[in-house]
């Protein structure tokens, strides 16, 4: 009986032996299941439209003008060229993070631009100084947008509408409507200075940019932004300074906006009245094309950055094709449209996949 009951023979132990090896084989395919999924959806054309887009349109026109469109020259002109609307765009998106938005960010560029050569060439005041008193009345804007909403409860589409207007008659008024000129070369190297065949904007874009991604995706002043931009009331009751929120996601974005405008004025050589409200449109369609990117309808810094790139690729393949002059806006127009409809679908599905889970919760 004792040799019995202590019987430890393999046969007994097989049973245990292949149960333990088959929930290790099934952790294990569920695993790979996994990580196909999450690699499947992070490929997928909704996650990375943009990309397949940008393959096409390259592909296409490599086709169509090989010689032109290929050129070394033409990627780095158009690379240096779209660095101020990639950094206004950034900017931008952290007001519409914490649903702001601010109309008034092309203005802000132009009377940047404007104000620095005023600063410079009429004033005499010395380079750094122009440079930082431009960038504070930026933000002097931004928060002037941002009491406006929070305090006066004026929607931000009508208060930086407003703002707009009074800051194109503030440039007219400063510059009389005529170039500004004479700004010195040092200044003037703070746009055309080229490093590695790329100008300096370039660099100082993607500074702003790791910048902005870093504050927005890996801090709590970014989860803030976010959550008053998705539901501010809700927000709001969770213990978040919201109005502050706002405020502040608008000045960051006016003094964006102004830095900008005086890199614009320091790569033309001039302070021209007129440059602002051309940026306005392209800057909303490659934040919102980028909401759709990365980040299945979230407004995000690098998704932005690759739409303002891939429609600047789309625009430029279109000129050296000999497209109208016109080309620029619709494309930007249509991209804008295209843009807001299916950032509008994504947030729509994801609401849809968040209530299913709720219910599958509720009926375990």
């Amino acid at each position: 009986m004792q040799v019995a009951d202590m019987d430890l023979s393999p046969e007994r132990e097989e049973p245990a032996t292949a149960t333990a090896v088959t929930g290790d084989e099934d952790a294990s395919a569920s695993v790979v299941q996994r990580e196909g999924n999450r690699l499947a959806r992070a490929l997928s054309f909704r996650n990375i439209s943009a990309i397949y887009v940008f393959v096409v349109i390259f592909v296409v026109f490599s086709l169509w003008v090989p010689d032109t469109f290929l050129s070394g020259d033409t990627w780095r002109a158009l690379i240096s060229s779209q660095a101020v609307t990639a950094m206004l765009a950034v900017g931008l998106v952290v007001a519409l993070a914490a649903g702001a938005f601010d109309l008034a960010i092309g203005a802000t560029l132009g009377f940047g631009s404007i104000l620095v050569s005023w600063l410079l060439v009429k004033r005499g005041i010395p380079m750094v100084p122009g440079i930082a008193l431009t960038i504070l009345a930026g933000a002097a804007v931004g928060l002037t947008n941002g009491l406006l909403v929070v305090r006066a409860r004026i929607d931000s589409f009508i208060a930086t509408l407003g703002v707009s207007s009074i800051l194109i008659a503030m440039i007219a008024w400063i510059s009389s409507s005529q170039q500004i000129t004479g700004l010195s070369s040092s200044f003037q190297k703070l746009g055309t200075t080229e490093i590695l065949g790329l100008t300096l904007p370039v660099y100082l874009m993607v500074g702003v940019a790791l910048v902005a991604w870093y504050v927005l995706e890996c801090t709590p002043i970014g989860r803030h932004v976010y959550a008053t931009g998705g539901n501010a009331e809700a927000a709001r009751l969770a213990g978040v300074r919201t109005a502050a929120v706002v405020v502040v996601a608008l000045v960051c974005c006016g003094a964006v906006a102004a830095f900008s405008g005086l890199l614009v004025t320091s790569a033309l050589g001039t302070g021209d009245p007129t440059i602002g409200p051309a940026y306005l449109l392209p800057a909303f369609s490659a934040a919102f094309l980028g909401s759709t990117q990365f980040r299945g309808g979230r407004f995000n810094v690098w998704g932005t950055v690759l739409a303002v790139y891939v429609l600047a690729t789309g625009v430029k393949g279109l000129q050296l094709a000999g497209a109208p002059i016109w080309i620029p806006d619709l494309f930007n127009g249509v991209a804008l449209l295209l843009a807001v409809g299916l950032a509008k679908y994504q947030g729509t599905a994801r609401r849809a996949g968040a209530v299913k889970r709720l219910l599958r919760l509720e009926r375990r």
